[in-house]
């Protein structure tokens, strides 16, 4: 009976501290996501907020045309020709594979290099990509060459391109977190800003082709293919579809200083809380961006300027310690729940004491900073305040080195040995003489002479 109530009183204890334990950064519910792989990208930062199979190898489809677009937007910018510039469509450009995306540009046709872009990320045509190819790198195989390269310049682990638009390969394929790094760069050119946040765009009559418009196939910034997802934090994506890669986006999108880049790789058909079927493109990435934005925050884990520790001060009469503090600080994005008090900062100091003179801003050490486990940065330590040295204790300190020096100790003791040995030999050879010199002086007084007769 006692062991029974015992074991109650443990459980009721066990319980109620468990009710008082801090909640974790972890305990932050991530979405469960309909997709094969998926990446929230905070894009000011290139910290990574969520991932699912970010790493890991997939098909891109259209989404490639991202890159494509980055190396024309890239070479408009080093000059080799301007948005205006005619580009006349090679016959070897206009024929794409069956089942591409198309804006029906034909062989011979001529539009200028911008015109070209809003098909290429627009409606997504795939003849769009091989007459920009051409127009940039001579070929389609040079340009490849290119997208491989750039691919890597901007570390992309996980790419390898072989055509110029994303139709199906098993050998065209790269990652979630991939794309994101091509879509940063991407929105660094304002055209391309301007192409991807455009629900259309009119292409006037061209020497082969009556007035056309192009169409946004992204449901975030246009209801042209579907309706009920415009996103008003969107600032613009790319789409990509093929039977092997599922439905595909890239969106970026920004709520103050927050942007975000989130990526959604393989997704199909999904239904809604209220039992509606939607597309799982624009509904999970409405989802994780969301998600982004209300669970996250910019957070300052050290600010800069806090004192830390203090290091002994040696030779100085001025003070006997100096604080040390962080030089900088460490700004992370985590959940907006995380308890900054929990943080945990551990000075590794380089030594226990410092010799005078100190200046401000020495480095004396570092600060590793962790929350829950996870380590988020390292700063180093400076001294706070600048201290003298006083010159007595420097020479005293001096003095008191040198004969501590253990070749010094041993020539002393050597002078002292070899001192000794000679200061002895002379007292024994001060000894002898006198001892000589007393046997001389004794006999020469009991000395009589020879007697006289």
């Amino acid at each position: 009976m006692k062991k029974s109530r015992f074991l109650s009183l443990v459980l009721t204890l066990s319980v109620l501290a468990a009710l008082f334990l801090p909640v974790s950064a972890s305990a932050l519910e991530e979405p469960a996501l309909n997709c094969t792989h998926a990446v929230l990208l905070d894009a000011n930062y290139n910290e990574v907020l969520y991932e699912k199979g970010a790493y890991e190898k997939a098909y891109p489809a259209s989404i490639t045309k991202v890159m494509t677009a980055l190396l024309v937007l890239e070479a408009i910018q080093e000059g080799k020709f301007a948005p205006d510039t005619p580009i006349t469509a090679s016959a070897s450009a206009a024929q794409i594979p069956e089942g591409s995306s198309t804006a029906n540009i034909k062989a011979g046709e001529v539009l200028t290099v911008e015109q070209l872009l809003y098909c290429l990320l627009l409606p997504s045509a795939n003849e769009a990509a091989q007459i920009l190819a051409e127009a940039v790198d001579g070929d389609q195989a040079a340009f490849v060459e290119h997208m491989n390269q750039r691919a890597k310049e901007l570390g992309c682990q996980g790419t390898h391109f072989v055509n110029v638009h994303g139709f199906h390969d098993p050998n065209h394929y790269t990652t979630a977190y991939d794309i994101a790094l091509m879509m940063q760069a991407a929105m660094e050119h304002e055209l391309f800003q301007t192409i991807i946040t455009s629900p259309n765009y009119v292409i006037p009559a061209t020497n082969l082709s009556e007035e056309r418009t192009v169409r946004n196939t992204n449901a975030l910034t246009s209801n042209w293919t579907y309706t009920g997802y415009l996103y008003r934090r969107g600032t613009g994506g790319k789409t990509g579809s093929t039977d092997e890669a599922g439905k595909c986006l890239v969106e970026t999108a920004k709520d103050g200083d927050t942007y975000l880049i989130s990526v959604i790789l393989g997704s199909g058909p999904v239904t809604d809380a209220n039992g509606e079927e939607r597309q799982g493109q624009f509904y999970e990435t409405i989802r994780l961006l969301d998600w982004g934005f209300d669970n996250f925050r910019r957070v300052t884990l050290a600010p800069e300027g806090t004192l830390v520790a203090k290091v002994k001060v040696n030779l100085s009469t001025q003070a006997d310690e100096v604080n040390v503090k962080p030089q900088g600080e460490v700004t992370r994005t985590l959940p907006k729940d995380v308890d900054l008090d929990r943080v945990e900062m551990v000075p590794r100091l380089f030594s226990e004491s410092v010799d005078a003179p100190v200046e401000a801003g020495q480095v004396l050490g570092t600060m590793v900073l962790s929350y829950e486990g996870t380590e988020y940065g390292t700063l180093d330590l400076v001294a706070d305040t600048s201290v003298e040295r006083s010159q007595l204790l420097y020479y005293k300190s001096q003095v008191e080195h040198f004969f501590q020096n253990s070749g010094v100790k041993l020539i002393l003791a050597v002078v002292l040995i070899v001192g000794a040995v000679v200061l002895l030999r002379l007292l024994v050879f001060r000894r002898s003489r006198r001892y000589r010199a007393g046997m001389g002086a004794g006999r020469r007084g009991h000395y009589s002479g020879r007697r006289r007769r």
